[in-house]
């Protein structure tokens, strides 16, 4: 445990608070001692019901801050000013500063928030259930969320990607292998097809034109023609192919599998793998650096988050964190 660390739990021996306001004790002990300067990476420890927080230039941890049970996804407000965490089993979403990871505020009762997702144009905010097999849908004013609809959708609702207009959602359904297409303005599912098996992420391509779908069961993306409801290629991955990050060149995609523990890199233009990266331990979620250089990615089963080396496809860095590590984020990072 470093400086931060020992401070906190010094203090804490002392003073009994709840896990917010040790969240506030640590932010400004960071902040006084790393200045604001670091830029902090956010590591979600779905297994400890904890953050980590690591400085992004030096590998160190900065610090661990208590969340809600079970956090597995994190993502920016559309305004950038705050990070949501979802804590899954404790029906909550948690909100950092994404500079700092200083908390702000924290909203309850938001159901089983496995993954969530803000539509381009801001309006919708949704939650995808994915333990009670629903999806939830929100309206958004900019701070409050406002339930418009609960929508049952079997089984294992995963996933989630955005049409440009943000007419529609698409759902992958880890349990029933398919994906569905929601209206967001009627909150009422246009369709559903079938897919591989057990399909986990899921993204647009550049153009609009077709969904990518990472199949966890087995070792492929599938290619679906969205428009046509219709599956047109697979492009060959590692096995467990799981979730996507965009390289940030318009062009490139990043899937990694936790199987094989691989990242694969696709070329959205052609539709096909034009790289692997060896990342032991089960790589999952995803961060790219600003300028494209450094690729992190949380190790499922090592307890690690790997920071890797884009132009040399080499890891370069273990940094060890809490139990089943899955999402990740930092503010300095290259467009998603």
């Amino acid at each position: 445990m470093n400086h931060v660390g020992r401070a906190v739990t010094f203090l804490s021996r002392f003073i009994r608070l709840p896990y917010t306001c040790h969240a506030f004790l640590l932010a400004g002990i960071l902040l006084c001692s790393a200045g604001a300067q670091a830029s902090v990476v956010v590591v979600l420890n779905s297994r400890d019901a904890s953050v980590t927080l690591l400085d992004q230039d030096t590998y160190k941890e900065l610090g661990v801050i208590p969340v809600g049970k079970e956090p597995h996804h994190l993502m920016a407000t559309p305004d950038n000013k705050s990070l949501i965490v979802a804590s899954s089993a404790a029906n909550e979403l948690v909100f950092l500063d994404p500079l700092t990871g200083q908390f702000q505020r924290r909203v309850k009762d938001i159901i089983d928030p496995y993954q969530i997702g803000f539509s381009p144009d801001q309006k919708w905010f949704v939650a995808n259930a994915l333990r009670l097999d629903h999806v939830d849908i929100y309206g958004y004013d900019g701070k409050d969320f406002k339930l418009a609809k609960r929508i049952p959708l079997a089984k294992l609702p995963s996933h989630m990607a955005f049409t440009a207009d943000s007419s529609t959602v698409f759902i992958t359904q880890q349990g029933s292998d398919k994906i569905s297409a929601i209206d967001l303005a009627s909150q009422t599912v246009k369709w559903t097809m079938a897919v591989g098996k057990l399909p986990a992420g899921i993204t647009m391509t550049e153009n609009g034109k077709y969904l990518l779908v990472g199949i966890m069961g087995s070792d492929y993306v599938e290619v679906i023609d969205w428009r046509a409801q219709k599956s047109i290629k697979k492009i060959k991955a590692g096995d467990g192919a799981h979730n996507f990050r965009s390289m940030g060149d318009k062009k490139h995609l990043f899937v990694s599998s936790r199987v094989s523990s691989t990242i694969d890199i696709i070329d959205q233009d052609t539709l096909t793998n034009v790289g692997t990266i060896k990342v032991p331990g089960g790589p999952d979620c995803m961060e790219l650096s600003a300028d494209g250089k450094t690729l992190w990615a949380t190790l499922r089963w090592a307890k690690k988050v790997a920071v890797i080396d884009v132009a040399s496809k080499t890891v370069i860095k273990l940094i060890p964190v809490g139990r089943s590590p899955h999402g990740v984020y930092f503010h300095h990072r290259a467009p998603s």
